[in-house]
């Protein structure tokens, strides 16, 4: 596994980023570069379960390792959701279950910077690469933009 890291910053409140992070609506908008339809489901608690989900009952089953509002939250990942069946024994998922993605937010100059640090095998690696700095450009956007 290999952490990779992803920043920018966001001309807006820590609170406002944390919220278009982590509100349903701006949520499904900003994963969409993952995948069309992209959802959740959790009460957002630390210690809950979170499922992520692609709208066709596939994605991945995590918990909320760590929740400290408008500053640092982190998921790790325990296994994926196929056909809206958790799995979280199969070999296939042991080989990268316990991977970790964090957000932390700091404010800088009246400003958010954002970073996520994830850990990502190789198979997925190039996706990652390509996909991540979309979605935080898109969370850029909805914090910058929206009232």
């Amino acid at each position: 596994m290999e952490k990779l890291t992803f920043s920018t910053t966001i001309n807006a409140p820590k609170e406002k980023v944390w919220e278009v992070l982590w509100n349903d609506s701006t949520y499904r908008k900003w994963t969409s570069v993952f995948s069309e339809g992209s959802c959740v489901e959790t009460d957002w608690k630390e210690g809950s379960k979170i499922l992520f989900l692609d709208g066709k009952g596939q994605g991945m089953v995590s918990i909320i390792e760590t929740s400290r509002p408008n500053e640092f939250m982190s998921f790790k990942h325990l296994g994926e959701v196929k056909d809206g069946v958790e799995d979280t024994e199969s070999e296939a998922v042991k080989k990268w279950a316990g991977a970790m993605e964090n957000y932390i937010l700091n404010e800088v100059n009246g400003a958010t910077e954002v970073s996520v640090e994830v850990d990502i095998s190789d198979d997925f690696k190039e996706y990652f690469l390509k996909t991540f700095p979309k979605a935080i450009e898109q969370v850029k956007v909805l914090s910058e933009n929206q009232q």
